[in-house]
């Protein structure tokens, strides 16, 4: 198994590039649901291939699971 970080459907993602959900997500905490469809910019590779950082519109500081995300 290689150590890049692959969308929901195999395609390698890179620091910058822009995702989009693939199902709605409810943000542990508040009361904000992230609708399937968003795009989400400019996102940060974290340690874990199966996590990335990023910065939705209502919510900072987002850690997302790769497999609800497709490079947009």
């Amino acid at each position: 198994m290689s150590d890049d970080t692959r969308d929901s459907n195999g395609a390698i993602l890179k620091d910058g590039d822009s995702v989009t959900l693939i199902k709605d997500l409810k943000v542990k905490g508040t009361s904000t649901t992230l609708k399937r469809g968003t795009l989400v910019k400019n996102i940060r590779l974290t340690g874990d291939v199966e996590e990335i950082e990023c910065n939705a519109d209502k919510v900072k500081g987002l850690v997302l699971k790769t497999a609800f995300l497709k490079k947009a």
